[in-house]
């Protein structure tokens, strides 16, 4: 680690003339000055109540109120109601006199004081009052210092259980390909019974750090670290290779909602789930992260929960009594952990000089994200890993590709659901598909694609071209897995299911998971020298073929003797995600998992394990570019108003048609956003492109792409856009648009709010570069009056109101000498302003 620099030191020298809350966005820097300071005003009181414009003294310092505030000391918090106005009271102190500051490559930024600021990714919120060190792992274009000669990331999975028990093959922190790697993330610690991040650290013989190879070659200990195991040979290697980012991941399928004892036992004990249902069990778990990364000297932390959705039966089903329970409440959760472990890492990053990264690994169906809000957790993470893969599988009977990359329009799951039918032809289980949904939400770069390296598949299949798309039911009788309501598929066995799971007793659940280095194996005809360690046959019958969809990009193995079923991403599919990311402005790939590689063993004659993905990985990410490091795919406005979102009042997953929530506009400013401003916004083109609204603001999208999405989604964008309600945005103050779409999207970008004609960004996205301004006095035809359109005009020749008449949104009314129109449908609720169903379009 390295200690702060003198440029940290030295941030008092400045005092920060005016902060908005909101954001810690501060506009601008005032160095003390030897005049005579301002007459201070009356000193504060902390049981008055104070109103926007109001000034207080405190302190020897005047202070003006922003907002309306009781109890709140001037000064206390950097992002609170007040806003320092300068010393009071009597002349201000001489300057002292310091050396000139020597120069860096990385000056302060004004917008908040933060030296490190010109470094921030875009759309990233800073932590209030912490000067976070990104410059240590960012460049000043905010994008990511990357290891050995990469342009994108190539991030992998390294498993604690490939020990090498039983005989089966070890792979180890010496088998990792470390200089064709920028991440490295180990799996799993978990969240342990007293709410802290845990690897059973005390129980003897653990993996982590307590475990020894003294007969593998490369896998001694070093017997200066208070421990051995894993974090030994990891920490070894990371010395010779300090750029390759190491980088814990907690849960996992198995350990979100519960975790494994000394003795291999799962405990059942909520996890996630249950850790995240209030604030002060989130900071026991986020405290224990940052010890546990300065202990064994990571970089960061890596969230595996799997899944924060309020889709019922969603996850592990061993997890169901926990997450069924709460599953209104679990996205709520996730975001308070998310925003709070960035916080927690942020300033321990600026303790310690260096930065600390938060990522998590995502769900990519669309069915999982419907039920995840718009994923507001995309402002706090460095980047988010893709899980686009198990994509299919024999949790039901249809047969297809693992890890598509595209849709073609023929997905056998989603065609028996009437999804194509839904929703214009687009298809939601593909790559393509769930890069597009965070691209909405994010720049390209905080973006990594997930490939497997290992197969799913399916014994007797019938239909499909060489089985893909025909279906595989489970004969009858046959044992269905837990979750599947008694209606999977048949899932491959025997030697077509080498690193299978067992169930509660045992036995081996048929599933096709394989190593690739096994499937080559399988399409040479070769059994492999490990087979029986493994416990599964060790002969082969028929013979296997390898197929390629230059559509979809999926890779599979077809027998046709067996009628079995096996697709993974071996060179081919590799190839051409690689090229997919290069293309696209992606981050990178993230690999499940590292020890599926193969390499081929001419003196043994098998496939085995070894780095041929990885280094052809490598080779293509190595030129592939700089990666996308900005949210908007054109220029932006340079002055951003204070102005936030929030998006309130989902449906739960199951019931989330159309999507339709109640999105707020917080107007931080100190002046009114008028009536008639017209607030546009961007969202994934993920969605049909028909965004509206039951809310009468007149929201209408201009659709970035239309139709199926048959070998891409392509466009980046659809456009929404509504005008600002009589009354305006008061300063304070908010407006709620509930807006209504079909298929999943993330946070809205690019928010732009046009007053008279002048673009304003908005601070809710986290621009980098940006002065925050309020809204010119006098805008709108008044300062903050918010007259709007000035009067309801030809509204006034609308029928009037009936107690009887059903209306529905957009439909104009008069009552009470006023116009006023239907939000949503409505009957019976008399017209009046407030929350309800009217809007007040002024008088008659």
């Amino acid at each position: 680690m390295r200690s702060p620099s003198p440029r940290r030191r030295r941030l008092g020298a400045a005092v920060l003339a005016v902060v908005l809350g909101s954001t810690g966005l501060a506009v601008a820097a005032v160095a003390p000055s030897a005049v005579a300071a301002t007459e201070c005003a009356p000193a504060w009181a902390p049981g008055a109540v104070y109103t926007q414009g109001d000034v207080a003294s405190h302190d020897g310092v005047n202070y003006s109120a922003s907002w309306w505030t009781q109890g709140d000391e001037p000064g206390a918090s950097a992002w609170g109601p007040w806003a320092s106005q300068g010393a009071c009271g009597g002349p201000a102190p001489e300057p002292t006199e310091e050396p000139e500051p020597e120069p860096t490559a990385t000056p302060t930024d004004p917008a908040t004081g933060n030296p490190d600021e010109v470094c921030r990714p875009d759309g990233m919120a800073p932590t209030p009052g912490t000067d976070t060190p990104y410059c240590d792992v960012y460049d000043t274009d905010g994008r990511e210092i990357l290891p050995n000669g990469l342009d994108r990331r190539v991030i992998g999975y390294f498993t604690s259980w490939r020990t090498g028990k039983n005989g089966q093959p070890a792979y180890l922190a010496n088998d990792i390909p470390w200089e064709s790697l920028s991440h490295i993330n180990y799996a799993f610690a978990h969240v342990g019974p007293d709410d802290k991040v845990s690897v059973n650290a005390h129980v003897e013989g653990n993996p982590a750090t307590d475990m020894t190879w003294p007969e593998v070659p490369g896998a001694e200990m070093d017997p200066d670290l208070p421990y051995t195991g894993h974090f030994n040979l990891l920490a070894q290697h990371k010395a010779e290779n300090p750029g390759v980012k190491i980088i814990p991941a907690v849960g996992g399928w198995a350990e979100t909602g519960g975790y494994f004892d000394g003795d291999g036992e799962r405990v059942a004990s909520g996890g996630f789930y249950t850790m995240t249902e209030s604030q002060e069990r989130i900071d026991v778990f986020a405290e224990s992260v940052v010890d546990f990364v300065r202990e064994y000297g990571f970089d960061g932390i890596d969230i595996d929960y799997e899944y924060p959705t309020s889709n019922n039966d969603a996850g592990n089903p061993d997890d169901f009594e926990f997450s069924n329970a709460r599953r209104g409440q679990l996205f709520d959760g996730y975001v308070d952990l998310m925003r709070t472990l960035r916080e927690h890492l942020d300033r321990a990053g600026a303790e310690d000089g260096q930065y600390y990264l938060l990522t998590t690994a995502s769900p990519s169906s669309g069915w999982l994200l419907r039920g995840m809000e718009v994923h507001q957790i995309t402002e706090y993470a460095d980047f988010i890993n893709m899980m686009t893969y198990d994509l299919h599988g024999a949790w039901n009977e249809y047969v297809g590709g693992n890890a598509a990359l595209f849709d073609d329009g023929k997905d056998p799951e989603l065609a028996a659901g009437g999804v194509y039918g839904a929703y214009d032809g687009i298809g939601y289980l593909n790559g393509d598909w769930a890069a597009h949904y965070f691209r909405g939400a994010m720049q390209a770069g905080r973006i990594n694609l997930g490939v497997p390296f290992y197969t799913r598949g399916f014994q007797d299949v019938t239909g499909g071209v060489h089985g893909m798309g025909g279906r595989a039911p489970a004969p009858a009788g046959f044992a269905c897995p837990a979750g599947t309501n008694n209606k999977c598929g048949y899932g491959a066995e025997g030697i077509d299911n080498l690193w299978y799971d067992s169930d509660p007793q045992g036995n081996a659940v048929p599933a096709g998971v394989n190593p690739i280095w096994h499937v080559l194996n399988l399409e040479d005809g070769v059994v492999g020298d490990y087979a029986e360690s493994y416990g599964v046959p060790t002969t082969i019958e028929g013979s296997y073929t390898r197929h390629f969809d230059d559509v979809t990009k999926n890779e599979w193995w077809w027998n046709a003797q067996t009628r079995t079923f096996l697709s993974g991403d071996a060179d081919e599919a590799i190839a051409a995600k690689a090229d997919y990311v290069a293309d696209t402005g992606l981050g990178g790939l993230m690999i499940w998992e590292l020890a599926g590689d193969y390499a081929y063993d001419e003196s043994a004659g098998q496939h085995e394990m070894g780095s041929t993905l990885v280094d052809l990985m490598h080779d293509r990410l190595s030129s592939a570019g700089p990666y996308g490091a900005t949210k908007a795919e054109g220029p932006m406005p340079t002055e951003a108003l204070d102005i936030t979102l929030e998006y309130t009042e989902f449906a739960l997953g199951d019931n989330n048609y159309p999507i339709a929530p109640k999105v707020v506009f917080h107007n931080h400013g100190a002046r009114d956003v008028p009536a008639g401003s017209t607030i546009t916004f961007q969202h994934s083109v993920t969605d049909t492109g028909t965004m509206s609204d039951w809310s009468g603001y007149g929201t209408t999208t201009t659709p970035g792409r239309t139709g199926p999405n048959v070998g891409g989604l392509g466009a980046t964008f659809h456009t929404a856009s509504f005008q600002v309600p009589t009354g305006g945005i008061p300063s304070g103050g908010s407006i709620t648009n509930q807006l209504k779409w079909a298929l999943p999207v993330a946070q809205f970008s690019n928010v732009v709010v046009t007053v008279d004609g002048v673009d304003y960004a908005t601070t809710g996205d986290h621009p980098r570069g940006v002065t925050v301004v309020d809204v010119p006095a006098g805008s709108g035809g008044g300062d903050g009056g918010g007259s709007g359109g000035g009067g309801a005009g030809a509204l006034c020749d609308a029928p009037a109101w009936s107690s009887t008449a059903v209306y529905t949104g957009g439909t104009p009314v008069t009552h009470g000498e006023r116009a006023w129109t239907a939000r949503w449908w409505t009957q019976g609720d008399v017209p009046s302003s407030g929350t309800g169903p009217w809007t007040d379009e002024g008088s008659c």
